[in-house]
């Protein structure tokens, strides 16, 4: 997957970048339109609260979202990852009005909101959204899926170099504001395995690290490093919703 900001199409001229609105056919984006409202992303803020009833949904224009799983004694990790190519809230596309996770802000940005009501009110007028909606969500459960199979199998440097390519394919730019600290919660591990994994990837000169700043200088090399555990996802996503499109 690529970032649309990385790509050159200046004669395209499109009133959203959320990749799934400008996948959508006309009619159903047209019964999403009444209700769209577009909003700051501000850091850490909460899209899904765990256990509580889904208030909106929101497509990521520009920032990331972190679904975020967590235990009763507080260990967090990140087991999805959405950017502007979906949205949050799928749980609504599955017919359930909650998610046993949580969902927040991991880098700012913003989004297309739609309030819950609404929303279902779309699905239910059109069969044509939900089961290309449920396309996005079949993309994300292989992204999940492929995250569980790295955490078990590949090293901590392997893993972090996922995660940054990760990051750079929704991010403008080389530059990623992003903590040790956050890190740590969205790997799983403790923050000097962290700063460890960050002086690695920096000595083989694949990133710059920089307090609460990550610059990608390799990505050839990040994906080297990331051992078969980057491309599986991104591919289905391509399969499922289409072609990464500038907006």
């Amino acid at each position: 997957m690529t970032n649309p900001d990385k790509q050159s199409d200046p004669g395209r001229n499109q009133n959203y970048r959320n990749q799934l609105l400008l996948h959508m056919s006309a009619d159903d984006l047209a019964l999403l339109e009444p209700h769209m409202r577009r909003c700051e992303l501000p850091l850490r803020m909460m899209l899904v609260i765990p256990n509580v009833p889904i208030e909106a949904v929101y497509f990521i224009e520009q920032g990331i979202g972190s679904i975020v799983a967590s235990t009763p004694s507080g260990h967090e990790a990140e087991v999805g990852f959405v950017g502007f190519e979906g949205m949050t809230g799928t749980p609504l596309v599955m017919g359930d009005d909650r998610s046993a996770h949580a969902c927040y802000v991991q880098l700012e940005g913003q989004a297309i909101r739609i309030d819950a009501a609404p929303f279902n009110a779309a699905l239910a007028a059109s069969p044509t959204l939900r089961l290309f909606l449920l396309r996005f969500v079949n993309a994300l459960q292989t992204q999940t899926g492929c995250t569980a199979l790295v955490n078990a199998r590949l090293k901590l440097e392997e893993r972090l170099a996922r995660w940054l390519l990760m990051c750079d394919d929704r991010v403008p730019g080389e530059s990623l504001a992003i903590t040790h600290e956050f890190l740590s919660i969205m790997l799983g591990v403790r923050r000097p395995g962290v700063t460890v994994a960050l002086q690695l990837l920096e000595g083989r000169a694949l990133i710059r690290a920089r307090r609460g700043e990550i610059v990608i200088r390799d990505r050839a090399g990040l994906l080297e490093l990331a051992n078969g555990g980057y491309g599986e996802a991104e591919a289905e996503y391509l399969r499922l919703i289409g072609t990464i499109m500038p907006g």
